[in-house]
């Protein structure tokens, strides 16, 4: 059983991704709400794979990034960006600080969920 991490301050967008995910088999989900929960959550159970928002109230998702691939038990943990942020400088800036995947909102299920399974597929 594989788990993916959905993070996003919104529950409507949280349901979104999962109702767009729950195709994929042998895969249970867990959600955050906020970048300190995703960190918590990271730091509690293993996850195959998150998705991550930029704009949270607390901390941001880059903020939670650069967490992620500072912590050497994390470094290997796909994370696709899935953000309204559309403009290049902020993909660019996921990019460098170590995003698998940037997505913009609104996604298509048609482009996630196969992104999700190839990663999931190579992790």
């Amino acid at each position: 059983m594989r788990t993916i991490l959905v993070v996003d301050d919104s529950s409507i967008m949280r349901r979104m991704v999962v109702a767009a995910l729950s195709s994929l088999e042998n895969v249970r989900f867990d959600q955050a709400e906020t970048g300190l929960e995703a960190i918590e959550r990271l730091t509690v159970a293993p996850v195959d794979l998150v998705l991550l928002d930029l704009n949270m109230p607390d901390v941001h998702g880059m903020e939670v990034l650069r967490f992620v691939r500072a912590h050497g038990a994390f470094q290997r943990i796909p994370i696709i960006i899935l953000t309204t942020r559309g403009d290049e400088e902020s993909r660019a800036e996921a990019i460098r600080e170590g995003a698998t995947l940037y997505m913009t909102k609104p996604f298509a299920p048609g482009d996630l969920v196969p992104n999700v399974r190839r990663l999931l597929q190579e992790g």
